[in-house]
Parts: structure tokens; sequence; C-alpha cells
């Protein structure tokens, strides 16, 4: 049984050697402790028999959009439903917040667009491109993908556009 629930301050150095390991692997950008520990309130911990399988945040970037981030599962427990419950508690988070809509950075648009995301410009989300990306090492060789989620109500989602700056 898969629980997924807020994020507790005992869970930092779990969560912190889980987006590690992916991050050491190329698949995700580092987050320090610090950072972890910053962001502690916005990140949703998924536990099976009470251990710490999968983690994920909800960044919210202004009144009408937030930023799934740092969504990692354990190699072991891959492929059992943990990264789209984390990510449907984000989303149910979003919703709460009345938010318009969610995207994602990701190397696996795959994953997201099985969760209802779509394709798009990363160029749709400016208070990220200026705000972060501008400062990440692979900012002029980014190979993530944009996707998003529109939460409004009868949202027509168009035609799925090409990723990238």
């Amino acid at each position: 049984m898969i629980c997924v629930e807020p994020a507790r301050l005992s869970d930092v150095a779990a969560i912190h050697e889980l987006v590690t390991f992916w991050a050491d692997r190329g698949d995700m950008l580092h987050r320090s402790p610090g950072e972890i520990f910053e962001a502690i309130r916005d990140f949703k911990v998924a536990r099976v028999e009470g251990k710490l399988v999968g983690c994920g945040s909800l960044r919210i970037m202004g009144t009408d959009l937030a930023e799934v981030r740092s969504l990692a599962v354990r190699e072991d427990a891959q492929i059992r439903g943990i990264g789209a419950a984390i990510v449907a508690a984000c989303i149910e988070d979003a919703k709460q917040f009345g938010l318009d809509r969610v995207f994602a950075l990701t190397y696996k648009p795959g994953f997201f667009e099985k969760q209802g995301f779509r394709i798009a410009n990363v160029m749709e989300f400016p208070q990220k491109v200026w705000g972060e990306c501008v400062r990440c090492p692979f900012f002029t060789n980014c190979k993530e993908v944009a996707v998003v989620l529109d939460l409004r109500e009868g949202a027509d989602l168009g035609p799925a556009r090409v990723a990238g700056p």
C-alpha cells in the first residue's frame, strides 16, 4: 500500500539521498540538504510499509502557476505507481491553491503525458527560465522537456508545442 503524505523534517536526509542518487546519474538536478529544508513544506513523500520510497515537491511560481520538481522514486520501487501518486498529490495541492497550471521540466516527458500533461515550450514559463534556469550550468545546453497541465475547467489545451528555449 502506497501512502503519500506531506514530508517531515526527519525526511530531509532520505529525500536528499534519493535526489542525489538520480542527480549523480544525470537524471535530475542536485538539491542540497539546505534547499530541501527550506522547501520541506512543498514536499510530498511516498511510503511503502513505512519506508520512504519516493518524493516530489510543488513549488508555487505565482498566482496561477506551480512546478512539480524533485520527483524521484527509488530504483527498486519503480513502475508501481509511486511517481504517479506523488504527482497526483501535487496536482491536488495546486487545485486547492486555486492555481491554473502545473508544469515540470523533465527528461521523461512520456511519464508526465500519462498523467495528463502536454509538451510545452519552456518559454511559457518565463519566471522559471529567467529566475532559475539562467543560473543553471546546463542553461545553454538543456535537454529537459517542458510539460504542462492546465487545471482550468473547460480549458482548451490546444496542439502540443515543441519544447526548448
